[in-house]
């Protein structure tokens, strides 16, 4: 539904316009893309619509997850702890990724900028500060301290560790959707120049059509929770067996690694690589997953379901 709703949003906030092709030919229908980040204010203070994607992958995945819990007769006691660890887990690794793979020179240079990883401030020249949000999360950076929190809570709440990578890996991809939807309301992580009818122009960006590549992961990760959902439903008895876990990561990283080659490079140290930092993280995500996945396959026919 939150897709669905993304779309529909995304038709009332835009305004079509023909523009022709380079040097000619026959006018396509591309889509001019300019929305407010800001969704809504409250008084002085505005609620961005990255911020309103984030909230609501979240919610969804609460949701999704307490299901599961209560299907699996897991205690409700051991439910709770599990997205304080994996909200902290996610959000640190994230920011944390983004400064050590994308910006080395800027947050490891001085002491106020390793102070800005982790605040989500920006001094500034003068010696004040202002309040930015977080203004740069990596995807891999997420999932490693994702994998370490879930397995910190494992250890605290006894809760099997595959059982509580299974779990969230069933349900992640919808939050991972919406929060590529908030990377589409924000125009960032843009795609390359393309003269396909279905092209964004990104106005906050520049005049050029170019690849939705956020909208194509978020509807990758849409489905890919479909996928894993109709599995478990299928065969339940598998979670704990970390084939839901391998499936997920296997999935997400490997769609990762080939739709890089329709984005734009997110640093300029990337340019003339022949694989960009989003690709070469990939890969040991995508070997871990492969892993997984027949590990959790090896298992299931041992155990004959």
């Amino acid at each position: 539904m939150f897709l669905v709703t993304s779309i529909s949003l995304l038709a009332q906030v835009t305004t079509p316009s023909l523009t022709g092709r380079a040097g000619g030919g026959a006018a396509l229908l591309f889509i001019h893309w300019n929305p407010d980040v800001v969704a809504f204010t409250i008084g002085s203070f505005g609620i961005r619509w990255y911020s309103l994607c984030w909230a609501i992958g979240l919610l969804l995945t609460y949701l999704l997850e307490a299901k599961l819990f209560k299907e699996q007769k897991i205690p409700d006691e051991k439910f709770e702890p599990l997205f304080i660890y994996s909200f902290l887990g996610i959000l640190i690794g994230a920011r944390l990724g983004h400064c050590i793979f994308y910006e080395p020179e800027y947050f490891l240079s001085s002491s106020k900028h390793i102070v800005e990883m982790f605040l989500p401030i920006r001094f500034l020249a003068d010696g004040s500060w202002k309040f930015t949000g977080y203004t740069g999360l990596a995807s891999h950076g997420g999932t490693l301290m994702f994998i370490v929190a879930l397995w910190l809570y494992s250890r605290h709440t006894k809760v099997p560790f595959l059982t509580a990578l299974d779990n969230i890996a069933i349900v992640t991809p919808i939050c991972a959707c919406a929060i590529r939807m908030g990377n589409l309301m924000n125009s960032e992580i843009i795609g390359k120049p393309t003269d396909v009818p279905w092209a964004f122009i990104f106005e906050q960006v520049d005049q050029l059509p170019r690849h939705p590549g956020q909208l194509y992961e978020a509807i990758a990760y849409f489905l890919f929770f479909f996928v894993g959902w109709w599995f478990y439903r299928r065969r339940p008895e598998r979670v704990g067996t970390g084939f839901f876990f391998g499936l997920d990561i296997f999935l997400i990283f490997t769609f990762r690694f080939f739709i890089e080659y329709t984005k734009e490079v997110q640093e300029a140290f990337e340019e003339g690589m022949l694989f960009d930092m989003g690709q070469i993280l990939s890969v040991p995500f995508i070997l871990l997953g492969g892993y997984f996945t027949w590990r959790g396959l090896k298992k299931v026919k041992e155990h004959g379901y």
